[in-house]
């Protein structure tokens, strides 16, 4: 049975006080249970049973399931026509320019045929519609032999130079579904692939170029593909130049108007790099960008990115030492439900580490109360190095409430659950730095030694640490025992120390 509350959540606030509107006006009774049905969904946390009672004041099991078939179709109406209207405006006056011209056509009117064509070309062209300028290119070539002022072969060339743009985004859109599937696999079931040569194996495979011109969903995608490569091996640096600059070339499209959820993902993405290399004033540069974004095409996307976008900023904003803005505005999130789980459950774990940071653990402690759930299921929701990084949190949280029986059966439960997993995936540190963390916690003492810090030193030798913020973050708790200092200040200092 789908879930009638998912379709609901892609609805903007305009969006669902239109619906109403047309329910209003498509029932013909006055039974508005459709109506009651759908405010209980979008103001209520009732079950299904709950909700039928509401309505009908018994378990009408055959009535509910009726009602709920029927919102169900008039959402799904509702969704199309809204898309039709906003979205494809431009696609549908194409379709009719090419329809209108080959009645012409059929009635030998030539002239006038192709004058409209060369409209429907002219708008295509202009919207990156390769598969529509395919159509309206054949009906041209087809009645080419009837209209004398026709350059037969300069309009084949102009087909052939279509057909490959046409080619190529189907292309990367095939290379950009591999890879992300293999990362879905890599992140949710636990398989190990090297993603930097899998990247590279795919696009050569596929005869794709970076250099070659794309539409602003496949520039999208390829800033996604080479954004989750660098990801999966900290190297962020590497694809900033390229991510702004592809981005100067997408900001000069025409069609960019059109493609506005892309343009958002690119804003993001883009934001995202510049976060993860402490440009933090250049990334919230990029953020305030995507908020305009947000709110046009009346806020259609808002709520979709709304976490992202929030979670993001916060973090910009702990890093740059303004812990207190990052906390206020990622606080109220924590009593709301919201579809996209997977960042809900980011900014969970980002605000424990912000409140852990300032040494507010019993307000840290009482958000890790709310995961309530099995690491199975954390991990199907958000991946196993969420999962990772909660345990490594919940570590050092109960280190420092002084909770030692549960901080001995944490330390075991990590080292059988995700040893293996963190040796198949060559992250070692992480290993090493939980060693030296349960070194400090056995023997308190050893932290301030000579023998401790050369040992830190050692283990520490072989990675940059400074290549990856949330890796700070954690050595930053070690460091700080290490001079008696306070955890964020230490980290802050690691943070913006020059490289």
């Amino acid at each position: 049975m789908i879930d009638l509350s998912k379709l609901i959540s892609v609805l903007s606030i305009d969006e669902k006080k239109s619906f109403i509107n047309h329910l209003e006006k498509k029932n013909k009774r006055n039974d508005f249970k459709n109506i009651q049905l759908f405010k209980l969904l979008i103001e209520s946390d009732l079950s299904s049973k709950e909700i039928c009672f509401k309505i009908y004041c018994a378990d009408n099991k055959t009535a509910f399931h009726a009602l709920r078939k029927r919102l169900f179709q008039s959402l799904i109406d509702f969704i199309a026509n809204v898309n039709l209207e906003e979205e494809n405006s431009v696609d549908m006056q194409i379709i009719k320019y090419i329809i209108s011209s080959r009645t012409f056509l059929l009635h030998e009117q030539y002239n006038i045929a192709y004058k409209i064509l060369d409209k429907a070309e002219a708008l295509a062209d202009e919207n990156q519609l390769f598969t529509i300028l395919n159509e309206i290119y054949h009906t041209k070539i087809q009645y080419a032999y009837a209209n004398p002022s026709v350059k037969i072969d300069q309009l084949i060339h102009k087909f052939k130079v279509n057909q490959q743009k046409h080619y190529l985004e189907n292309e990367l859109n095939i290379v950009y579904a591999k890879i992300r599937q293999a990362l879905n696999n890599a992140t949710y079931n636990g398989e190990v692939i090297n993603l930097q040569i899998l990247t590279e194996n795919t696009l050569k495979e596929h005869g794709i170029n970076i250099n070659e011109s794309f539409s602003f969903k496949s520039l999208y995608q390829l800033i996604t593909i080479l954004s989750i490569s660098s990801f999966q091996n900290n190297d962020y640096l590497k694809i900033e130049p390229f991510l702004i600059e592809t981005y100067k070339t997408l900001r000069n499209y025409k069609s960019k108007s059109k493609q506005v959820f892309y343009h958002i993902q690119v804003l993001y993405l883009i934001s995202n790099t510049l976060f993860r290399n402490k440009k933090f004033k250049n990334s919230i540069e990029y953020l305030n960008s995507m908020h305009d974004y947000m709110h046009q095409q009346k806020r259609k996307y808002y709520n979709g990115f709304k976490l992202k976008y929030n979670l993001l900023l916060a973090l910009n904003y702990n890093y740059s030492n303004n812990h207190e803005k990052a906390i206020t505005l990622l606080q109220p999130f924590i009593t709301k439900k919201h579809p996209d789980l997977e960042s809900l459950l980011d900014i969970y774990l980002s605000l424990i580490v912000f409140y852990f940071q300032q040494n507010e653990l019993k307000e840290a402690q009482k958000i890790f109360s709310k995961f309530y759930h099995t690491d199975k299921w954390y991990a199907e929701k958000a991946g196993k190095k969420w999962i990772i990084k909660k345990s490594l949190i919940e570590i050092l949280l109960h280190i420092e409430l002084g909770n030692i029986d549960i901080v001995e059966s944490r330390l075991l439960s990590f080292k059988r659950n995700y040893y293996p997993y963190l040796k198949e995936m060559k992250q070692e540190i992480v290993i090493t730095y939980l060693s030296l963390v349960e070194l400090y916690y056995k023997k308190p003492d050893i932290i301030t030694t000579k023998e401790f810090t050369k040992k830190v030193e050692i283990s520490f030798k072989q990675i940059n640490i400074e290549e990856d913020i949330f890796i700070i973050s954690f050595y930053a708790w070690l460091k700080a025992k290490m001079i008696r200092k306070d955890v964020y200040t230490t980290t802050l200092n690691i943070i913006h120390q020059p490289n």
